[in-house]
């Protein structure tokens, strides 16, 4: 090493040793990190992790003049930060003599003599007790190698101990092994000089570990299989596709063998079946279903006997279906190592077992556009990879959203490929608990609500380019596009208000569209087109056209008319002028706006998927929604307490307004968001069951963390408490 002059490669002590063949250089990580002479003046790929060549080299040079007080040797380039301290040292001398290093901030560097330690009162208890990582006893005592717990009076650990598990778990998962804290106990190890990497955990980032869990049961357990290629033979979308039962996900039919005219239907197996039959809590008319549900021709399709179930399997609770769900995965598998399952090994979870004609043809064209919605937020994450970690921040003002955001987006430092940091001024109704995510997600709510209502746009619900000379002249046509553009990259609401016209104008060029009347939003104009499409015959059209000659004057279209048919053609003309062609330079001004970060040129490639989330409102949060939504990561005895399933269920009884909370308050106390972004959330949102009295909504991972109760009514209550009062304590 450079700085230390060691050959020791022990990266749980001095960190990674990393050999730099193009620069003749070899460097121990925390060598590097508490060097006093060097700073990070580079980005993250440049030089070693943003420590630039020329400054390591300036630092060894700076270091060769220093002689180190614990091995006389020189190259000491670390000191001590204590006031009139002159004390140097290298890193692993300076670990040796117990020096503390402080790995956060300005990573300060503590000699033997100067260093920070734990306060011990008297009636702290003396002797020994177990060190609850190793499980060895550790003395009670002030001294180097035993660090106690800020938050368990009773919680004492060796110091190794506590290095290697803030190694191996990282910062999203080092915490209190007695009582779970996270904030107060990391900070106090911090200061201790328990180095705490910013990574997953170790157990995260094992591949396919837990590939087992991830199979789904593919065989048909009805009496008499129909198919005659086998019990196990399944072809998706095809009436041999497997169905798999609803609420356990162990037993599975065939389509046809149970007489399923779609995968939409749902199927039961007996065992789940006999069940609800025992529990009583539901309907006749929900018991007359299941008990039809696998009739075939006047002949009942049975379940074969089932063998013993696995022990993953539960039958204890009628809510427990929802264990089985694709979406609950082993604690330690990480959100990014879900696998979207194929057709054939789906599993459907109706909310609604009764469904009309009417709601039927509804949820198709929803499951359609969030099926399109999808897509589009797969291409926005391509268009995220531009995104650097250089930061931008912008300082808005809530109740003057559009200067403010005009002003930051002006700003010669602005650039949209930056990653946007929005900090809220002069606004009471800003949480100062927001983390940035959250602030910057109200920004482009805020943003994109203003835009909606400006005068920019003209039209009821589906809008248009309107005609504002000052806004043409102030190139405001150029910064709403550009503003919509980097809230569509960067994490913000889909617009939801363009008209189609207007979007076909965007995708596919003006002079390739033809516009309706719906898209004219002035009343005396709608009016004289009205007149003029109605008129019934020759001379009620010319007297019309004689009332209105300045008009057809100046949108070009004054002719005279011979016959009663040439009304089509004019008012085909007066609509393309007015809708198009009397907003070109807006139209233009606002495409090239879209231009940035390259989302125009996706919407001319995608034009479906995109309208989707342009030209349609976004779907309201339902139970199902929110459900989708999160991934339950979930312990081994998760099938034996009733957490997931009192969640599924506390989500249905919010929307069906049981609740005094709302969906977005749920999405909201989790993410620091009350929509979802059309490119998602990153990362994506998390459940976790823990054995805590209260909900924790972590917005810095979107990861919510429930209680375990032993009844629904204490899980709601305490849902409710929590969510509820944490929002009012935020607005206040």
């Amino acid at each position: 090493c450079v700085l230390c002059g060691r050959t020791d490669d022990c990266p749980e002590k001095y960190g990674e040793k990393r050999t730099y063949v193009e620069y003749n250089l070899t460097v121990h990580y925390y060598c590097l990190l508490m060097s006093s002479g060097i700073w990070q003046r580079g980005e993250e790929d440049e030089g070693v992790d943003g420590f630039l060549i020329t400054d390591i080299r300036k630092e060894v040079k700076r270091a060769a003049k220093l002689k180190c007080n614990i091995c006389k040797k020189k190259g000491a380039s670390i000191g001590c930060v204590a006031p009139k301290c002159k004390r140097s040292y290298h890193f692993p001398c300076g670990f040796q003599r117990e020096c503390i290093f402080q790995f956060m901030e300005d990573f300060r560097s503590y000699c033997w003599e100067h260093r920070p330690v734990q306060e011990f009162t008297d009636k702290e208890p003396r002797g020994a007790s177990q060190c609850t990582i190793c499980l060895d006893l550790v003395e009670h005592l002030p001294v180097y190698t035993v660090l106690k717990s800020p938050c368990c009076k009773n919680a004492w650990f060796h110091r190794e101990c506590l290095q290697y598990q803030a190694l191996s778990a990282g910062i999203f998962f080092f915490r209190c092994t007695v009582c779970n804290n996270k904030d107060k106990f990391q900070k106090e190890m911090l200061r201790m000089g328990i180095h705490i990497p910013e990574k997953d955990a170790s157990w995260e980032l094992e591949e396919n570990a837990y590939q087992d869990l991830l199979h789904c049961y593919q065989h048909c357990d009805v009496r008499r299989c129909l198919c005659k290629k086998g019990r196990d033979y399944n072809e998706p979308d095809s009436k041999w596709e497997i169905k798999r039962c609803q609420y356990c996900g162990s037993r599975g039919t065939h389509l046809a063998c149970s007489s399923m005219k779609s995968w939409e239907q749902n199927w039961e197996c007996m065992e789940c079946r006999s069940i609800f039959a025992k529990s009583g809590k539901y309907s006749k008319r929900k018991k007359q279903a299941l008990a039809t549900s696998e009739k075939t021709n006047g002949t009942t399709g049975l379940v074969e006997e089932p063998p013993p179930k696995s022990p993953r399997q539960s039958s204890g609770s009628p809510r427990n279906f929802l264990l089985q769900s694709p979406k609950i995965m082993c604690q330690n598998l990480s959100p990014c190592s879900h696998l979207e399952l194929p057709a054939s090994n789906r599993v459907t979870m109706s909310l609604s077992p009764v469904m009309s004609d009417r709601n039927w043809s509804l949820s198709l064209r929803h499951k359609h556009l969030r099926k399109k919605r999808r897509e589009v937020c797969n291409i926005l994450k391509e268009l995220k990879a531009q995104v650097k970690t250089k930061t931008t921040r912008l300082n808005i003002n809530a109740e003057n959203i559009w200067s403010s955001a005009l002003k930051g987006f002006r700003q010669r430092i602005f650039n949209p490929t930056n990653t946007i940091e929005v900090n809220f001024s002069n606004c009471k109704n800003i949480s100062k608990t927001n983390t940035s995510a959250a602030s910057k997600h109200h920004f482009f709510q805020l943003l994109m609500l203003h835009l909606q209502n400006s005068s920019l746009f003209e039209g009821s619900s589906g809008k248009n380019l309107s005609l504002d000379f000052q806004a043409l002249k102030e190139n405001l046509y150029f910064e709403a596009g550009k503003m919509i553009a980097v809230s569509l990259v960067h994490g913000g609401p889909s617009p939801g208000f363009f008209s189609k016209t207007l979007f076909k104008c965007l995708v596919y060029g003006p002079e390739n569209v033809k516009p309706a009347l719906e898209d004219v939003a002035d009343v005396d104009v709608a009016q004289t087109i009205k007149a003029i499409k109605y008129a019934n015959n020759l001379s009620s059209l010319q007297s019309t056209l004689q009332d209105c000659c300045e008009f057809l004057a100046a949108a070009g279209c004054l002719r005279p008319v011979t016959a009663l048919c040439d009304k089509n053609m004019l008012v085909n003309d007066i609509l393309i002028y007015h809708v198009i062609k009397r907003i070109t330079l807006p139209l233009e001004s606002f495409r090239q706006g879209l231009k940035t970060l390259g989302v125009l040129e996706k919407m001319q490639m995608h034009p479906d998927v995109f309208s989707s989330i342009l030209c349609y409102k976004p779907e309201r949060l339902s139970a199902e929604t929110v459900c989708d939504l999160f991934t339950i990561h979930s312990s081994s005895d998760v099938n034996k307490v009733e957490g997931a399933d009192f969640w599924m269920g506390y989500l249905q009884d919010v929307e069906s307004g049981e609740s005094v909370v709302t969906l977005e308050d749920i999405l909201l106390f989790v993410t620091g968001s009350c929509y979802v972004p059309s490119i998602g959330f990153d990362p994506e949102p998390t459940i976790k069951f823990l054995h805590i009295r209260y909900p924790i909504g972590n917005r810095l991972l979107n990861c919510l963390e429930l209680p375990i109760t032993k009844t629904y009514q204490q899980f709601k209550n305490i849902m409710e408490l929590t969510i509820r009062n944490t929002l009012r304590v935020e607005r206040e």
